[in-house]
């Protein structure tokens, strides 16, 4: 070879990285572009510590109730009690994120969980804990959830505004599950060696990452639409203007489905780790990791994307419904952990895509309350669908139990399909209906 031609290979070689750089330097502009934003990167740093110490207290709070109790039945319970009041004072919590100042709301709400924290993790190392007292912290937990969620779900576009909403959104969804692969596996090591008191302990610290957040805030850059004012009716009206709108009432109606029978990892993983799998407190803290990776790779996507629209929605509950079925066919923990990543990418997938379609097509006036109604659909339905995943766990098997929660989903997601696909033959002939079937962009700039 030619010592030109030498160059010339050289030369080729050092232009193909570079554009290869620059092409990666645009793509994580593209997919990160959200945290440009001062107040949503503060808040995003606050939320990467507290959703690591909210990981460790799920896992630990599920494994305290089943080395008191031995009762999949208890870990339902707990569950119910936790989640119960969103489906209750959920909507009412909607109506307070659209009345006063969300950001004024979260410091509250944030700073009474991690009070409630602190109280769970001395009642534990200390050694006094008893069933009684779990099930008492949880319930006023899911009060102070009820409070917390609409105000948090609504506070995103008032930090990036509306058409960032699916990429901060995604973003959250990222932080969330990459969270739930550190925060599980480090709940696993701590139980294993010095109990589930210090997780909860660890959780309540972590809550002053969030606060402060809130506190450097710039409340001048916030986005904040006109507060709704005091009236008779709110909460019927908000009622109302989800029932005549089928861009969002078709996502609410799926994610009943999904969130009553497909989310309760927290009642059936424990019972699967150990009596089909036969594994510890680090196969079960490892198997929540291993979505969680998952998880996360499904959120860059969408990140990546820019755009969702209520077919991805539906494809995403889909393959979440499969992948669980799949996973409760696994022998072994090695398959079992393999078997969770594609769970966790669709149900990353499904959940932004959700999320970000309900937050795009609702009136700033109705966020808060549409933001209410996702969180009692996502998080409200466990105290219904927990304890009988619990007893179909302890009358059938886990295996069983966890495959029938897929299937379910699967079904669910195949009728949203069919109603989708009714809506859009129906919306190509009147356009105001053909605008609303159209995915939500952003933009890449």
């Amino acid at each position: 070879m030619t010592e030109a031609g030498a160059a010339a290979r050289a030369a080729a070689a050092r232009a193909a990285a570079a554009r290869a750089s620059q092409g990666a330097r645009r793509a994580a502009g593209k997919t990160f572009r959200s945290l440009r934003i001062r107040n949503y990167r503060l808040y995003f740093l606050g939320q990467a510590v507290s959703w690591i110490g909210t990981w460790m207290q799920s896992v630990a709070q599920a494994w305290l109730v089943l080395t008191l109790t031995h009762s999949g039945v208890a870990i339902g319970l707990t569950l119910a009690l936790q989640y119960g009041p969103i489906l209750v004072l959920g909507p009412w919590g909607g109506v307070l994120a659209d009345r006063f100042d969300k950001r004024k709301l979260l410091l509250g709400t944030q700073t009474s969980a991690g009070l409630l924290a602190l109280i769970l993790g001395i009642l534990t190392v200390t050694q006094v804990v008893e069933p009684w007292m779990v099930f008492v912290v949880a319930g006023l937990f899911g009060l102070v959830t009820a409070l917390d969620n609409p105000a948090r779900q609504s506070f995103i576009v008032e930090m990036v505004g509306k058409q960032d909403i699916p990429n901060a959104v995604s973003l959250n969804s990222v932080l969330m599950n990459s969270a739930r692969v550190i925060g599980p596996g480090l709940a696993g090591l701590l139980i294993a060696t010095v109990g589930t008191g210090p997780c909860f302990l660890i959780n309540a610290a972590s809550y002053i990452a969030v606060v402060v957040a809130l506190w450097m805030m710039r409340p001048g850059e916030l986005l904040r639409g006109e507060p709704a004012p005091r009236a008779k009716g709110q909460l019927r009206e908000g009622l109302a203007y989800v029932a005549r709108t089928p861009t969002l009432r078709r996502p609410l109606l799926l994610m009943f489905v999904v969130g009553m029978f497909g989310f309760n990892f927290a009642t059936l993983l424990p019972l699967f780790a150990t009596e089909s799998l036969h594994q510890g407190p680090g196969g079960y803290g490892v198997l929540f990791s291993a979505m969680g990776l998952g998880a996360v790779a499904g959120g860059l996507v969408i990140a990546f994307r820019g755009s969702v629209g209520d077919r991805l929605m539906a494809a995403g509950a889909a393959a979440f419904g499969m992948g669980v079925v799949v996973e409760s066919l696994m022998p072994t923990l090695p398959w079992a952990l393999l078997a969770m990543l594609p769970v966790g990418v669709a149900n990353t997938v499904f959940i932004s895509t959700s999320n970000a379609l309900l937050q795009a097509h609702a009136t700033p006036a109705m966020r808060g309350r549409v933001m209410a109604l996702f969180g009692m659909v996502f998080l409200g339905t466990t105290p219904l669908g927990a304890p009988l995943a619990g007893w179909a766990a302890e009358a059938f098997g886990p295996r069983v139990a966890l495959g029938l929660s897929g299937a379910i989903c699967v079904v669910a997601a195949g009728v949203t399909g069919l109603a989708i696909r009714r809506a859009r033959a129906a919306a190509s002939r009147p356009r105001t209906a053909a605008a609303a079937a159209e995915p939500v962009s952003v933009a890449t700039a």
